[in-house]
């Protein structure tokens, strides 16, 4: 602990907002609402305006400042108003500054003022319980985290969300799939503090369930029966709603590998990793070379969606190309996706290798099941895919006989480009195959390497395979 102390203030020194920032922020908040109440009024809308989120909450983080404005709406609006008229009058109150329209249940607009970015969403004015969107309940966030938040506690949460930024785990968008800054407030409210946060996550054994309410009197049976994920974090303001539903297992274990390491040495990097350093083209060439495996590369061009759509369809089409190879017989050894979500997307599968041996072995059923025994052989003693066999084998009948797929980027090929019912694909991705797509191996993959140094960053990362 003597050792983590010191680090622990360095950092907080360089994430706590000065009083001169707070002032360039609140200033910020408070342009912005003005300027949301002014188109609101142009366009005949009644609503409250609130600042919400992190900057609500003081628990923003000095060097990525979000602010979170929300247009509270009357009942009186539709659904489909509340989409077009909200994102158009925030389009307005944001005019001449870069935008993002994103989606969560609905659409809401991101937009880039000055370095800093800014939530613009909409919601209803409801009571607690009577939600009718998603985003209803974030007032109440607010002012639940509020109200228990303590000054200390704030900078818990400060370095708690650091952390997992700085670890990649901090994001409950499908991008991510990570700890919302809501999530890292509830886990501080109950952990107490950073350190015991990270202790509870380095000894993580599932079930784990928070409850800050005390909703459910027998956690693990009762709120068992409506959660089944790996994190249980009952909501303070909506007992029926987990506040990780979010999160993945993946990022989940990240956190746990991650915590057990930094209380083990703690370290400044784990909070500011050290920017990771790409590979020269000879390196590269080197790496694939030397390492044994194909590495394929899927390139689409010109997805266009916004970025939590585009996620979603990508992680659907990264999980049917795996199963595609793994049913035949191709070993996948890590897979990622990598998109700048506008005009390139590649899917990266290494497996061990790329062409297998012509003929393959194939199991049927032990000798003690005759049924299923006379079945394998009638099917296969006269088949003339069958190189080999059916002889016995370990108690089982057993034959060698041809693949029908020897090269994974021939398979992958015919499979994108037919319409095929074992495969299927997304509405956009199929669209982006259908105008253009490329496989690539290895080091066919140079030239975009060399082009693009987001993507190099990304695979020279990929290839160390380990945290920076």
């Amino acid at each position: 602990m003597k050792k983590m102390t010191p680090i622990l203030n360095q950092v907080l020194d360089d994430i706590v907002p000065r009083e001169s920032d707070r002032k360039k922020i609140e200033t910020l908040s408070q342009e912005l609402k003005k300027k949301l109440v002014i188109e609101c009024e142009k366009a005949g809308i009644v609503a409250t305006i609130g600042i919400e989120g992190s900057i609500a909450k003081d628990t923003w983080l000095l060097d990525d400042p979000d602010i979170d404005i929300f247009i509270r709406l009357p009942l009186t609006i539709t659904r489909e108003n509340f989409d077009e008229d909200i994102l158009t009058i925030a389009k307005k109150a944001t005019k001449g500054y870069r935008q993002v329209q994103r989606y969560a249940e609905h659409p809401y607009l991101e937009a880039f003022i000055n370095d800093v970015r800014v939530n613009i969403v909409p919601c209803y004015q409801v009571d607690i319980g009577n939600w009718k969107s998603a985003t209803d309940r974030t007032p109440y966030h607010s002012k639940y985290v509020r109200k228990h938040l303590n000054q200390g506690l704030k900078n818990q949460v400060r370095l708690l969300k650091k952390f997992f930024k700085g670890i990649n785990v901090y994001g409950a968008e499908i991008k991510t799939g990570g700890f919302s800054g809501y999530l890292c407030e509830l886990l501080i409210l109950h952990y107490n503090s950073f350190i015991k946060t990270l202790e509870a996550f380095s000894n993580y054994k599932k079930p784990v369930i928070i409850d800050l309410k005390n909703f459910y009197k027998d956690k693990k049976v009762d709120s068992f029966l409506l959660f089944s994920d790996p994190l249980i974090v009952i909501d303070p303001v909506d007992k029926n709603r987990n506040v990780a539903s979010a999160l993945t297992s993946e990022k989940l274990y990240e956190l746990v590998g991650a915590a057990r390491a930094f209380l083990r040495e703690p370290n400044k990097d784990f909070f500011f990793p050290k920017k990771i350093k790409i590979f020269s083209m000879d390196t590269l060439l080197s790496k694939f070379e030397n390492r044994g495996s194909s590495i394929l590369f899927i390139q689409l061009n010109n997805i266009r969606a916004v970025p939590d759509v585009l996620w979603g369809q990508l992680f659907k089409t990264q999980k049917s190309l795996i199963k595609l190879l793994k049913n035949n017989d191709f070993k996948i050894l890590q897979n990622a996706i990598w998109t700048d979500e506008k005009s390139l997307t590649v899917f990266i599968i290494e497996v061990e290798t790329h062409i297998l041996p012509k003929i393959k072995q194939h199991f049927g059923p032990p000798l003690e099941f005759n049924e299923q025994s006379i079945a394998f052989l009638l099917k296969y003693v006269k088949n003339t895919s069958v190189v080999s066999g059916p002889f016995i084998q370990n108690n089982r009948w057993t034959i060698l006989l041809n693949r029908i797929y020897q090269n994974a980027i021939s398979l992958l090929e015919e499979k994108l480009l037919t319409d095929n019912k074992n495969i299927r694909f997304p509405k956009l991705i199929s669209e982006a195959i259908k105008e253009n797509f490329r496989i690539l191996i290895d080091n066919e993959i140079a030239t975009l390497y060399q082009n693009n140094s987001d993507f190099a960053a990304f695979i020279t990362s990929f290839l160390i395979g380990k945290p920076s």
